[in-house]
C-alpha cells in the first residue's frame, strides 16, 4: 500500500506543478504578430480554458477590438494563448490591460456580494435556530 500512495503522491505533485510558475517564468508574455495591423498574442503560463474563454469573451466586447479569440496548445501543456486585433486607436496590450483590470473589479465586487448574503443567511439561519429551540 505504501508503494501505491508514494507512486499517487507522485502524480499529484506533477498535476499540481500544471499550475505553479517555475521560479524566474513569466505568466504572461506579449509577442506583436505581424501578420496582422494592431495585433499581439498573449501567452499564459499555467492557464487553460477557464481564463481563456472569460478573457477572449470580454476582449470582444471592448468596443475598440475587431478580433479576439483563444487556444489552449494541448491539454497536457498549461499554456494560453490569445489573440487581440484592436481598431489602432489602442494597443493590443492596453486593451489586453484594461479588460483584465475591469474582470478583477467585477470578480472582487462578486465575492464581496456574495460574502454578504452568506454571512447574512448564516446569521439568519443561526437565529431561526435558536427561536426553534427556545419554542417559538
Amino acid at each position: 500500500m505504501a508503494a501505491y500512495n508514494a507512486k499517487h503522491h507522485n502524480v499529484l505533485d506533477d498535476d499540481f506543478e500544471l499550475f505553479l510558475l517555475s521560479e524566474g517564468e513569466k505568466k504572461i508574455e506579449e509577442k506583436v504578430y505581424s501578420g496582422m495591423s494592431n495585433t499581439s498574442d498573449f501567452i499564459l503560463k499555467k492557464e487553460d480554458h477557464t481564463l481563456g474563454n472569460l478573457l477572449s469573451e470580454h476582449l470582444k466586447a471592448h468596443p475598440n477590438v475587431y478580433m479576439a479569440g483563444y487556444k489552449v496548445a494541448h491539454p497536457n501543456v498549461p499554456e494560453l494563448f490569445i489573440r487581440v486585433q484592436t481598431d489602432g486607436s489602442v494597443t493590443p496590450r492596453d486593451v489586453f490591460t484594461s479588460v483584465c483590470e475591469k474582470l478583477i473589479n467585477q470578480l472582487e465586487s462578486l465575492h464581496q456580494e456574495f460574502t454578504r448574503e452568506w454571512e447574512l443567511r448564516r446569521i439568519t439561519n443561526t437565529g431561526e435556530q435558536g427561536n426553534m429551540q427556545n419554542g417559538l
